[in-house]
């Protein structure tokens, strides 16, 4: 019956009520939202693309009439200059892109290691922050107020300032066996070269490994089997049992290379010179004021009635930190954290004010040398936007790790 109806009421209709014509049907797409806003962005793509084509064919043009140069075809000729503290092997002979990638390595370097220091600071002052105890928590706000009031680049000066009036080599202050503290560096002792070390290492790295897996499956047991894995001692042992066993089949290397005064410095041993380490406190310490109060922001979120339920069943204050509050305050510290981690990254370009050489000092030094100021500029651009979204998405993978899962 139905069909019927359809049939005689499309063959009653009128031909001029059919399909419309091809202009009424691209208006009536055009009315979609989803489309106008594609088109719209696609436009907008073309008007930034083709100013951006104007832009850079002017500055070309101009750079012309100057008789400048444009490329990066500089890039590979002798760079004629040293630096003095490089990762890998660097000569005056060497390429300007190379000693680019002496600057990227040191940037990265002083960044890996300030995030640490600064991380490990603001997780121990924000605890501190929100302590019971009167005189700690306000020895904790002392801190981060006259940390992060004070501006970054002058902290940086600061702890250059101070480490340059420390005594000479000759009067160096002795700090035990660990090394000597002078104007030229913290100079201490470091493993002799031996590849029992490189191993033992590597069998760390692969205890870390092991933790973590093993901290799953015991997450995985205990939601779904009921039943617990001692996961506190079986990583004590694969973090200090197997690293130590690696060490004794390696032929247990214990030799150490000390640091030795010849001349008007130390030979041997491991330095850390002063730009690095003024640079180092300078930025680590500024963010980790920061963190501190990111940290603190995330365990006064966590709900009272939390607390006071770990109490009533006499977990530990370690316990309570430990299983409760640190779990889910993680939640709301990492979206903030990853801003800091990227502040601290760019931050290192600070390094210039006190002669260290990462990315943004070398490329000064090259600009100087070869008038390709746009180009070096660019390039500065291109490595700070790479670490800061690697950065980034590294975090936010750390993030989804730590995110509530919904069931």
């Amino acid at each position: 019956m139905k069909s019927s109806q359809k049939t005689l009421s499309s063959a009653s209709a009128p031909p001029w009520l059919g399909t419309p014509p091809y202009s009424r049907r691209l208006l009536n797409a055009f009315d979609s939202k989803s489309l106008r806003a594609w088109i719209y962005q696609c436009l907008l793509g073309l008007l930034i693309v083709a100013f951006s084509y104007w832009l850079y064919a002017n500055v070309v043009e101009n750079l012309r009439s100057q008789n400048i140069a444009t490329g990066f075809s500089f890039l590979d000729h002798t760079a004629q200059f040293e630096i003095g503290e490089k990762l890998i092997a660097f000569t005056p002979r060497d390429s300007y892109l190379r000693a680019l990638g002496v600057g990227l390595l040191n940037t990265l370097y002083v960044t890996l290691c300030g995030i640490v220091l600064a991380t490990l600071l603001g997780f121990s002052v924000g605890i501190a922050r929100v302590s019971r105890n009167w005189l700690l928590a306000r020895l904790a706000g002392g801190y981060i107020e006259l940390m992060r009031n004070i501006p970054v680049i002058l902290q940086v000066i600061f702890w250059s300032v101070v480490i340059r009036n420390l005594p000479s080599p000759r009067d160096a202050i002795e700090l035990g066996s660990l090394g000597f503290l002078t104007n030229r560096g913290l100079s201490f002792s470091a493993p002799a070269a031996h590849h029992g070390w490189l191993w033992t290492g590597i069998a760390l790295l692969a205890a870390v490994l092991i933790s973590l897996i093993l901290k799953r499956v015991a997450r995985y047991m205990r939601e779904n089997a009921g039943r617990s894995l001692p996961t506190g001692r079986l990583t004590l042992v694969a973090i200090i049992g197997l690293p130590l066993l690696v060490w004794w089949l390696s032929g247990a290397p214990a030799e150490l290379d000390r640091p030795i005064l010849r001349g008007f410095n130390f030979r041997g041993g491991f330095t850390v010179s002063p730009e690095f380490t003024a640079l180092l406190l300078g930025i680590a310490l500024y963010s980790s004021a920061f963190i501190a109060e990111i940290v603190r922001a995330g365990i006064q979120s966590i709900p009272k009635g939390q607390l006071e339920a770990a109490r009533a069943l006499s977990f530990s204050p370690w316990h309570m930190m430990r299983h409760i509050i640190i779990p889910q305050a993680m939640r709301v510290i990492v979206p903030p954290l990853t801003s800091q981690y990227v502040s601290l990254s760019k931050n290192s370009s600070i390094a210039v004010v006190v002669g260290y050489p990462e990315l943004a000092n070398i490329s000064n030094t090259l600009m100087n040398q070869t008038g390709q100021a746009l180009e070096v500029i660019a390039i500065m651009m291109v490595v700070y936007l790479t670490v800061s979204i690697v950065t980034s998405l590294l975090m936010n993978l750390f993030n989804r790790v730590v995110a509530i899962k919904e069931r």
